[in-house]
């Protein structure tokens, strides 16, 4: 570019930024209060195409606040959300939606009111970050983005701090063992519980036999009759079986009168 190019295209600068000033005296960090600081990079020009514009302005905007600035508009959606985040690397990310992007340019005051919106969701950024970390995050990246209907949002992407999640981890882990160890437990009672049932299955068993028997031989004449308890059952079937083999079937046996 020619010197009167590069002295043209600062005369358009300076001509946007006092355009600025009058719509918007009172932003403080609209383009008229950096258009000096870019000077030498911005050209602005009215003679160029739209899309010529659009391109310096997005490169401005890039100088400006040191940031990828990307041109599009993000989905409101989790999945649209998720993938932005995925995306973006780093804590100066600003996503601006076409339309938004279209009036920044055309509008001096719609551009001041943007990059005031802008900048100062980029000054959030240590205080999210500072949020985060008290709540025992890291913040992996950071953006600022203006969606179709204008309204600001911040968009953030982290983890756990490696402490924090290695406390989580040992406390997941005793957690699950003492799960391990209450399950063991509650086992080994079902199988205590499964064989007292047998053992208590078998002594009726046992039992009702025993009184099959008394009744097939005529030894028992009422209905109320006492059973020994189940620890006295061996005892009681050897003694039966030894009474019965003395005394030919005849049997005594104790019972209520």
């Amino acid at each position: 570019m020619s010197i009167g190019n590069v002295n043209s295209a600062l005369m358009a600068a300076y001509q946007y930024a006092n355009k600025t000033q009058k719509g918007n005296a009172a932003e403080k960090t609209g383009f008229a209060d950096t258009v000096k600081n870019f000077a030498d990079t911005v050209k602005l020009t009215a003679e160029g195409s739209a899309a010529d514009r659009t391109e310096q302005y997005v490169e401005y905007l890039k100088q400006r606040y040191s940031a990828n600035v990307m041109v599009k508009n993000i989905g409101h959606d989790q999945k649209s959300i998720d993938n932005f985040g995925a995306s973006i690397v780093g804590y100066n990310n600003v996503a601006i939606a076409p339309n938004i992007l279209e009036k920044m340019v055309n509008d001096p005051e719609k551009a001041a009111y943007y990059e005031q919106k802008i900048q100062q969701a980029l000054a959030d950024f240590p205080k999210c970050q500072a949020e985060l970390s008290m709540m025992g995050h890291e913040l992996h990246s950071y953006a600022v983005g203006i969606d179709e209907n204008g309204v600001v949002h911040k968009y953030l992407t982290g983890d756990l701090k490696p402490e924090v999640r290695a406390k989580i981890e040992a406390k997941i882990k005793a957690e699950q063992a003492a799960k391990r160890k209450r399950r063991e437990r509650y086992q080994e009672l079902s199988e205590e519980a499964v064989e007292k049932r047998r053992e208590l299955a078998e002594w009726q068993y046992q039992k009702q036999l025993m009184s099959n028997m008394l009744q097939k031989n005529n030894l028992i004449t009422d209905a109320y009759y006492h059973f020994l308890s189940h620890p006295q059952m061996p005892a009681a079937a050897a003694a039966y079986a030894n009474a019965v083999s003395a005394y030919g079937g005849s049997l005594l046996w104790s019972r209520t009168l």
